[in-house]
Order: structure tokens, then C-alpha cells, then sequence
């Protein structure tokens, strides 16, 4: 193998070099509903090794230049499907014109949510994914309602997409290793659904709720100057924690219709 790839602090790159790991999240992925794979952040191509012994055409996007030279020497089979680029600025439609494809990585922490905020507005070409993000991100997206995790981006993610906590993995499983444990989850679409209220407005309603969790939702939905009669609202006297996603989604309707 060649010069190996520094890791840069700016991309919040850590490499993974343990491959047991690397092939737990290939394997996480079912390729259920799609044949295309998109890998965030490849660096040296640890994951990648393990993708390509499926059986879905594996495309990866990377931002570092340092780390495409490196892929493009080691990997020449993947020569045709390298995209130097930032995950969160690509056109996906245009990747695969339009085909549905699955999303895995060893995500940089410091985008891994927008990751998956990008994931859900283009949730209709995307039907699963798996990947590694800091532990306690990980552990948020999977949270249940009612634990001190659930926040906005559990509701968001699991309003549409079943959401699994795989497992964990140590600090020193990285290089260079982070401050934090890693946690490895797997998000598969909820087909045949559709959020059934405005979904601007669902999303609205997340973020006040939670924006002031400690208040109840009476009060911290008072920042949407919401113009319905409250006593015909459900949830008011709870807070945004204790609601589980259909219960938020009732509660939209409710402020929706009235």
C-alpha cells in the first residue's frame, strides 16, 4: 500500500482501521429496494473494500483530495464512480437519474446530522441507510420518546424512516481516535406512507416544541403565534419529549384543522 492519508481536523476525519467494524456496516446494509450505493467520506477506502464485494454498484463522494488520489491508486475499479465533492451540495437526482440507491459511511462528525436532514428531503430516492456517526448523535436518532436523547432529530428521522441503534464502537478503533465513543445505526424507509399534514408545518411544530423542551408545549409553541382555538389541541400540557412521533403528528393535525 501506498503513503497513507493524513486526517484532516477542518473534515472532522477519523479513519476507521478496524476491519471487523467496517464490515458490520456493509453488512448492515440489506440492498432491500435498491441496487446503487453511495458512500459518504471513503478516506482510504476501509468500508469501501467490504462494499465492493456486494452485490450493489458502490459510488463514493469525497471532499479531500488527498484522500481521491488515494482511492484512485488503490481502488482502480472504482476509477468511473468517484465524485470529488461535498456530500451536502451534490444534485442526487442527478447521481443516478433518479434511481433509488443506499446511503452508508463513516459519516464526519462535524456534518453527520445534516447528513441525515439531507437524507430525509430526499428520502424518496434514498430507501435505507446505514452508517457511523459520534455515539451520542447515533443514540439521539434512535431515541425512543420519553428518554433525555429524543429531540428534533429523532422525531424528523423516525417520522418517516425505522431507525436501529446497531452498536458501539471504541474510541481506539479510529486514527487518529476521537474524544468520543462511535455508534452505528441503520435507517430504513417506511414504504407506502406519507406524512399525512403539511410538512412544513410538522417540522415547525418539532422545532418549537423542543427548542424549549423544558416548557410545556402550550408555552413553547407560543413562538408560532398559532391562530386556533387551544382547548380543541391535544399535548398541550405535556412536553416535547414525552410525545411520541404520532403523537407530534396528531398534535400538527390538530393546529392544522383547526
Amino acid at each position: 500500500m501506498g503513503p497513507s492519508v493524513r486526517a484532516k481536523k477542518h473534515l472532522g476525519q477519523h479513519f476507521l482501521k478496524e476491519p471487523v467494524f467496517a464490515e458490520k456496516i456493509a453488512n448492515a446494509l440489506s440492498g432491500k429496494g435498491y441496487d446503487k450505493v453511495l458512500e459518504i467520506g471513503p478516506g482510504m477506502g476501509v468500508l469501501t473494500q467490504y462494499l465492493l464485494q456486494k452485490d450493489f454498484e458502490t459510488h463514493v463522494v469525497e471532499l479531500d483530495r488527498e484522500s481521491v488520489e488515494y482511492l484512485y491508486a488503490h481502488y482502480p475499479q472504482l476509477s468511473q464512480r468517484i465524485i470529488q465533492g461535498d456530500f451536502l451540495r451534490l444534485n442526487l437526482r442527478e447521481i443516478f437519474s433518479g434511481e433509488p440507491f443506499g446511503l452508508v459511511g463513516n459519516y464526519p462528525y462535524n456534518i453527520s446530522s445534516q447528513i441525515v436532514f439531507n437524507m430525509i428531503a430526499n428520502r424518496d430516492l434514498i430507501p435505507e441507510m446505514a452508517g457511523m456517526f459520534q455515539r451520542e448523535v447515533a443514540e439521539r436518532i434512535a431515541a425512543p420518546h420519553g428518554s433525555k436523547t429524543y429531540g428534533i432529530i429523532s422525531v424528523l428521522t423516525q417520522a418517516y424512516y425505522d431507525a436501529e441503534y446497531l452498536f458501539t464502537v471504541p474510541e481506539g478503533a479510529f486514527n487518529p481516535p476521537p474524544k468520543v465513543k462511535s455508534g452505528v445505526i441503520r435507517l430504513v424507509r417506511k414504504e407506502g406512507y406519507t406524512l399525512p399534514v403539511d410538512e412544513a408545518l410538522f417540522t415547525r411544530v418539532v422545532k418549537a416544541g423542543f427548542n424549549q423542551r423544558r416548557k410545556t408545549l402550550r408555552n413553547a409553541l407560543k413562538s408560532l403565534t398559532l391562530e386556533c382555538d387551544k382547548e380543541a389541541i391535544p399535548y398541550l400540557d405535556k412536553r416535547a419529549e414525552q410525545l411520541s412521533v404520532t403523537q407530534f403528528i396528531e398534535l400538527t393535525e390538530a393546529i392544522q384543522s383547526s
